[in-house]
């Protein structure tokens, strides 16, 4: 049995991941993290303020954070520096937060994966990109999601970008200055933003060749969409020494 602790359980992603994991029998849900579910006993396990009350008052073996993008650091390294292996769902984390959390649980032996996103066709589309990159020299990418969503772009699209690894020699892309409306540049990519209600999570990504468009798409029609991938990181990560990024390394 993993004891789970939820850190941003009100939240619409938080508090839909506490009742999955609350149904599961191999995993025991023993703390809901988030400052606006006061004291309550939700799902049937208690609720606290912040992390350093949770932990004063729970063992929890492994975390799932998916708290906003400006706590997500701070609840990571705690719960880290304590022992705790944790996925990190929230988005808003730099390279350097990144860097320093890696370096965090290294030197603890504890599991740390980030996980851009849990829908396992999202992530299967990264890696049909990856792929498909090798082949062709301009590429774009769209994301839409719904306008509540805080950060843009998407912490999968840039992951995506990432991944793609598009060479020096591809299609130069043109500064933000020159042509605002071109979308942000990510490791020679230009990814777009659409926030609309709505829509939950979509992407796609366009490669242009000779005469020819490829182009590849995922969607994402309820949050239902991430629960597999969020179990399967939960159940994963307390074997985990060190730092994974991305779903992707946990698929055979």
């Amino acid at each position: 049995m993993i004891d789970v602790l939820v850190s941003g359980a009100a939240g619409r992603m938080g508090s839909l991941s506490a009742e999955t994991i609350a149904a599961q029998d191999d995993l025991r849900l023993v703390a809901l993290v988030d400052p606006k579910l006061g004291t309550a006993t939700v799902v049937g396990a208690p609720a606290f303020a912040g992390v350093r009350e949770a932990l004063a008052e729970t063992t929890p073996h492994a975390a799932l954070e998916f708290s906003v993008p400006s706590a997500v650091f701070a609840n990571t390294k705690e719960l880290l520096e304590a022992g705790v292996a944790t996925v990190v769902g929230a988005t808003g984390l730099t390279d350097d937060q990144v860097a320093a959390l890696s370096a965090i649980a290294e030197g603890s032996h504890t599991g740390l994966v980030i996980v851009p996103n849990f829908a396992l066709g999202a992530v299967l589309l990264m890696q049909f990109a990856r792929q498909a990159a090798r082949y062709y020299q301009a590429a774009e990418i769209i994301e839409m999601h719904g306008a509540g969503k805080i950060d843009a772009p998407s912490g999968t699209s840039l992951r995506t970008a990432r991944l793609m690894a598009l060479p020096p020699s591809a299609a130069a892309p043109v500064a933000d200055a020159v042509q605002p409306a071109r979308g942000l540049v990510a490791d020679r990519v230009h990814i777009h933003s659409v926030r609309l209600p709505g829509m939950v999570a979509h992407q796609e990504v366009l490669f242009g060749g000779e005469d020819e468009l490829l182009t590849l798409r995922h969607d994402s029609l309820s949050r239902r969409s991430f629960m597999s991938g969020v179990l399967l990181a939960m159940r994963r990560v307390i074997a985990v020494k060190g730092t994974v990024i991305g779903l992707e390394n946990f698929l055979d």
